[in-house]
């Protein structure tokens, strides 16, 4: 079927029937100038509007080529690089919202960008046609939905004044903590959450060269508190961003993070969205007395950078406290002796017990609790100065070797 350009329908048209036209649905509707499917030879020669329905996001199947037109919102998009092979610019990924609030990942190729670069844009409405229905990864879904869509060289990307029905402004999935602690060290989800910022470490505008990080604590709506780690270009803009702002930032909303056991693409403050706009009244009318993330961000102590000679030192001489630092050197020892593994509940983190077909809570009553893996295991690490033994707990050594503790001891066990 040949596609002509997209158009917005006036109010009164005409339209076809299921007697005389295969495309008619009594739903929603637009109109397109384009051939119709009528296999009558009559209906095939003249080039009349016709009207066709908009599809639901929802109802994809993965499939290949699809037919149908959505109406959506850009929410908002980032490029992907590929860091191992000189940072070639491999695809850009957008997230998109239609008229059911479904959100769901799109997929630009290189190749294909520079047809639609200049019409990408965060908040705008676009109808979107002549692309793909293919399958997600597994792993880091940005999206609950299974599928994505990949634009082709018959992908029709129009920009519109005036959707059939309204658009979601934004779309979130907010997760708390327990449902983070759900999915820590999967790699599965990549969710977000909202919270009001209490305290925030930092290493910028530290010596050139080293790493700039971000370490913001976060306290969620049931008080519990995580920590959400930045990197460099993404702490650098954090840490500027509270100071270029009006006003003093206490909300934060953070999207697409990778949940780990200790501890996004994007950041946003305060009143930049709906969400944490109504969250930070709530915060207001309660009137936590928690100081601002600019005077934090002024205010820190800075991280220190620190040789393994200087830290058994401190820990000798110095009286007993917490200290953050940077170190540097080199795993020389694994003492798998000293270290012990169990499974604990995801909700209350007593440890299960194994009954013969599950695991069981008895903390929570809970006869099919999730369990998560606690571990601690013992590294000696030397630099140039000297060795120091440092002790890692659950997802500190995931962190480290991007490897479960589960998949570690399956390897020990095909080893023995």
């Amino acid at each position: 079927m040949e596609r002509g350009p997209l158009q917005h329908p006036p109010r009164k048209v005409a339209f076809c029937t299921p007697a005389t036209c295969p495309c008619f649905s009594p739903r929603r509707f637009i109109k397109t100038k384009e051939r119709c499917a009528n296999p009558n030879p009559e209906k095939k020669k003249s080039n009349t509007f016709f009207l066709f329905d908009t599809a639901a996001m929802r109802d994809f199947r993965s499939g290949g080529k699809c037919s149908s037109v959505v109406e959506a919102r850009l929410l908002r998009y980032w490029e992907a690089w590929n860091v191992k092979r000189g940072s070639d610019l491999m695809w850009v990924d957008m997230l998109l919202i239609d008229v059911n609030s479904t959100i769901m990942q799109a997929t630009i190729y290189a190749n294909r960008l520079p047809r639609f670069r200049s019409k990408l844009a965060a908040g705008k409405m676009f109808s979107i046609s002549g692309f793909d229905v293919a399958r997600c990864a597994q792993n880091y879904r940005l999206t609950d939905s299974p599928l994505l869509l990949r634009f082709s060289d018959l992908t029709d990307f129009d920009e519109l004044a005036e959707p059939v029905s309204p658009l979601p402004q934004e779309g979130f999935r907010f997760r708390n903590h327990s449902e983070l602690a759900g999915l820590a060290n999967r790699n599965t989800q990549l969710p977000e959450i909202i919270g009001e910022i209490t305290a925030v470490k930092s290493t910028v505008n530290d010596t050139l060269g080293e790493k700039d990080r971000i370490m913001a604590t976060i306290k969620l709506d049931n008080d519990t508190k995580v920590i959400l780690s930045l990197f460099d270009s993404q702490a650098v803009s954090f840490h500027k961003k509270p100071e270029d702002m009006n006003g003093d930032p206490m909300v934060i909303v953070a999207t697409s993070i990778n949940p780990k056991m200790v501890g996004g693409t994007h950041i946003y403050f305060d009143k930049e969205t709906t969400a944490g706009e109504v969250y930070f009244y709530n915060l207001v009318a309660r009137d936590t007395g928690v100081p601002s993330a600019a005077p934090l961000l002024k205010g820190y102590a800075k991280v220190e950078t620190l040789t393994v000679a200087e830290l058994n030192n401190f820990i000798t001489s110095a009286t007993s406290q917490e200290i953050d630092f940077i170190c540097t050197g080199k795993v020389v020892r694994l003492d798998v002796d000293k270290g012990w593994c169990y499974v604990t509940c995801a909700k209350c983190s007593q440890k299960l017990q194994r009954t013969v077909s599950a695991l069981e809570c008895t903390q929570c009553n809970n006869t099919n609790a999730v369990g998560v893996l606690r571990y601690r295991v013992e590294l000696a690490i030397a630099d140039d100065t000297a060795e120091g033994v440092f002790v890692c707990f659950d997802g500190v050594m995931t962190k480290l070797h991007n490897l479960r503790a589960s998949e570690a001891g399956q390897m020990l066990l095909k080893k023995e």
